[in-house]
């Protein structure tokens, strides 16, 4: 009797146990994973909500059949620009089937969407231009590869503006959007929306690249304060003539054996976007509408910790990001990408 009392006992403490092992596994996972639906959370390469995450199993399974499991990321991007997640017709891609918008049932859509894509990736690999045309395509349609390839075989908003201008006869549409008031102060083109690449680019993220080590940052920064107290110029891009803030980054960086665009906004789109919270040392920060340029991009810093930066201001100095100015204008950090 005693025997099978203490039998019984071991198989209730073994249940109890493995039991409560279950218990602690499944509620630290549900804790990492982040519950909360109204969040925001980096996945793979994108910054996307909840709804547009739950779509993730089905753009997987389409972007393979497809053969472009690479772009998982801009896909959830497209989505959350299209729909936010929540629509039926989710990737809003009726129109490119020649059908009315929301034809689609969520699947349907995505299907389509994702073979869209694929098909506008592959013109554009054979055009020889860029992924920022393959998105912007997915808004304008396939014309648009074409306009860039005859046009320097490079995206730029300023082609993208001018493909919307011609298409729409010069017709153009209220657009207050936070993108578009920095740029031309809220209106675009009734011609499908010029801006699309930067409504999709603001939700991905880097993964791939790492920080500068310390070595390179300080061959960077050792250049940079020879000129700490020099004057702001306009076009300076030399210590013969002082630097503006894209020169000065084009000129140290190139001391570290890192060439980089001359502008400030083709600076920006050469680099992988990162949250702020990610800055290191030796990254770029960027702002909008410091001055009227034309451009998205108006000004750029060299990140060095501490939420501060060092820039070609007027004098050239460090500065702080916490300033109310700069919080204003602050566009968000950018990695150069390195090998």
């Amino acid at each position: 009797m005693k025997l099978k009392l203490a039998v019984i006992c071991s198989v209730v403490f073994a249940l109890f146990f493995f039991l409560l092992l279950f218990l602690v596994i499944f509620f630290s996972d549900d804790t990492d994973s982040g519950n909360n639906p109204d969040s925001s959370i980096p996945q793979g390469g994108v910054t996307v909500s909840q709804e547009v995450l739950a779509h993730r199993p089905l753009v997987e399974e389409y972007c393979k059949e497809y053969g472009v499991e690479d772009y998982i990321s801009y896909i959830l991007a497209i989505i959350q620009v299209e729909s936010g997640g929540t629509a039926e017709d989710v990737m809003q891609s009726s129109e490119s089937l020649g059908l009315p918008p929301n034809s689609l049932s969520t699947e349907e859509s995505i299907k389509q969407g994702c073979k869209y894509f694929s098909e506008l990736l592959a013109s554009a690999e054979k055009l020889g231009v860029d992924i920022d045309s393959v998105i912007q395509s997915y808004n304008f349609g396939g014309g648009f590869l074409n306009y860039v390839a005859n046009h320097g075989k490079k995206y730029s908003y300023e082609l993208a503006e001018q493909f919307s201008r011609e298409k729409s006869g010069g017709n153009k549409a209220n657009y207050p959007n936070p993108i578009a008031i920095p740029i031309n102060g809220g209106w675009r083109y009734s011609y499908g929306n010029q801006f699309y690449v930067q409504l999709v680019s603001q939700y991905l993220t880097a993964t791939a690249t790492t920080e500068f080590d310390d070595e390179t940052v300080q061959v960077i920064m050792d250049e940079a304060l020879k000129f700490e107290g020099f004057p702001y110029v306009f076009g300076g891009a030399s210590p013969t003539t002082s630097f503006d803030c894209s020169g000065l980054i084009q000129w140290t960086y190139a001391k570290a054996g890192i060439p980089l665009p001359r502008v400030a906004q083709d600076q920006y789109d050469v680099t992988q976007k990162i949250p702020m919270s990610e800055a290191k040392a030796g990254d770029l920060i960027f702002f909008h509408s410091t001055y009227n340029a034309g451009t998205y991009v108006t000004h750029v810093g060299i990140y060095v910790g501490n939420n501060r930066m060092f820039h070609a201001g007027d004098p050239i100095g460090y500065a702080d990001l916490n300033n109310s100015y700069w919080q204003n204008h602050l566009i968000g950090a950018g990695r150069v990408i390195h090998h």
